[in-house]
């Protein structure tokens, strides 16, 4: 076996074990208690596939060349610089800002891909139509993924889009975009089974184009309350972009990770559509995030507020407690403040659990990530499936900031925007205790009316203060 043969058996031997490791970790990646484990493993995979590509032929030719002509030398530079910023910029950020994070990071991811395919059309000179066709749904694909990510995390950071967006005939505008873009796709693809070069080059101007402004006004006019659906979707897009990338690189490994991004991203969008009660058409063509629901006429009932040691009196008496956590348990950081009053109330004698809406926070496993930053036993962590027969028989339900995952109008009233979507059946504890920061709605903008329910109190204040008061009434326990 000469060298260059068994170099390419190595390579591809190399290539099957890093996607191994990929979908071993996608596999891991499943369950609350393995995650770390899979993020190992799909790291370890990546590692092998960097190396595995370091010692392909066209790489391995440059090692002789100047520094600025030498492969190694790149690719050692950018793994070292993308490592650092990665790493400082995960370690500072908050927890609140992990969501507009992650978009970034899916927005970074098809942008890279957008690139590879557009260096790939500067610098290669023996180019198909099966090619042409790849790089250019990888440039769509990686387009609308990077500016509707850019998007996603200038809605959810606040820096950006703060106002809801509406685009006079969006659905028209967006199906204009989409049939350019792939005109454009369609242009380069005959121009290159032509052999003209300038006709190509407007094809692909015309996909980046369109597909970058797509990206755009497709996320803008969606309303905050379904980020978490289309940061996943958006998810979905970049892996799917890589798997074009590789197609037109005739790299397994890249066809096979993006397959598993794109899959994995696809099916958590379909299992939150359902958690929402919403269809992903609807999703992308209309929108109830941002918008309010319908008062109802006469006089507006009340909530009634308590204080932090009147609560501490019927929860020193509760069996049985379940937390609801949202968004604004992470806005105070007030996840080790509960679970100190989770151990309190367990020397106590009650039992302890937290329900967890699929949408709850701002992106997919967002109060995972915060109780198991605060060492919450996974076992406690239950499904709103899971702990809705059992909520008739809770002594205390402790809603943190949640507001849409809990309002009872998603089962009563058929004039909400919220109607069929399943909640998490807080109402029917024998108490509710709601702890917010004021008596404005949540992030959708719909009232709830949970709120004004006879078993409801109010404890208004920042939660961490709130529970952290709680937790310190049970000094003596």
């Amino acid at each position: 076996m000469t060298w260059d043969n068994f170099s390419v058996v190595m390579t591809t031997v190399l290539y099957m074990v890093a996607a191994v490791f990929f979908i071993r970790g996608i596999k891991l990646l499943g369950k609350a208690d393995t995650a770390r484990k899979g993020n190992l493993f799909s790291s370890i995979g990546m590692l092998i596939a960097v190396v595995t590509v370091l010692f392909e032929k066209e790489v391995t030719e440059t090692v002789a060349a100047p520094p600025l002509q030498n492969a190694y030398v790149w690719a050692i530079a950018a793994v070292i610089v993308g490592s650092v910023i990665g790493a400082i910029w995960s370690k500072k950020v908050a927890m609140t800002g992990m969501p507009e994070l992650v978009a970034l990071f899916n927005g970074f991811g098809g942008l890279s891909s957008l690139l590879v395919a557009l260096t790939q059309y500067l610098t290669s000179d023996s180019i198909n139509v099966f090619t042409a066709v790849t790089l250019g749904l990888t440039i769509i694909i990686g387009a609308i993924a990077f500016t509707g990510s850019v998007v996603a995390w200038g809605k959810l950071s606040g820096k950006m889009f703060k106002k809801n967006v509406s685009i006079p005939a969006k659905n028209f505008v967006n199906a204009i975009l989409a049939i350019a873009g792939l005109v454009g796709v369609a242009i380069y693809a005959f121009a290159v089974a032509k052999g003209n070069e300038s006709l190509g080059a407007i094809g692909v101007v015309i996909a980046t184009a369109t597909y970058l402004v797509l990206g755009l006004t497709m996320v803008i006019a969606i309303g905050g309350g379904d980020m978490p659906v289309i940061i996943s979707l958006l998810n979905a897009f970049s892996g799917l972009a890589a798997a074009f990338a590789g197609l037109a690189l005739q790299n397994s490994v890249l066809v096979v990770s993006g397959c598993l991004v794109g899959a994995s991203g696809l099916i958590l969008t379909l299992i939150m559509c359902k958690a929402m009660n919403r269809t992903l058409y609807a999703l992308l063509f209309s929108s109830f995030g941002g918008s309010s629901a319908k008062k109802s006429d006469g006089p507006a009932k009340e909530p009634k507020a308590m204080s932090v040691e009147d609560a501490y009196l019927i929860l020193e008496a509760a069996r049985s407690v379940v937390f609801i956590p949202g968004y604004g348990m992470a806005v105070a950081q007030a996840q080790h403040a509960v679970k100190e009053l989770c151990d309190k109330l367990e020397a106590n004698g009650a039992e302890v659990s937290f329900a967890i809406h699929p949408v709850a926070g701002r992106m997919p496993g967002h109060m995972n990530v915060l109780l198991a930053e605060a060492n919450v036993p996974y076992e406690q962590l239950k499904t709103a499936d899971e702990m809705n027969p059992q909520m008739s028989n809770t002594d205390v339900a402790i809603v943190i900031g949640a507001n849409d995952v809990v309002n009872p109008s998603a089962i009563e009233d058929k004039s909400s925007p919220l109607y069929g979507m399943p909640i998490i059946n807080a109402f029917e504890a024998r108490t509710v205790f709601v702890l917010k920061r004021g008596k404005g709605t949540g992030f959708s903008g719909i009232e709830n009316p949970l709120f004004t329910n006879d078993n409801t109190v109010m404890i208004y204040g920042d939660a961490k203060q709130t529970v952290t008061a709680l937790a310190s009434e049970f000094e003596d326990v």
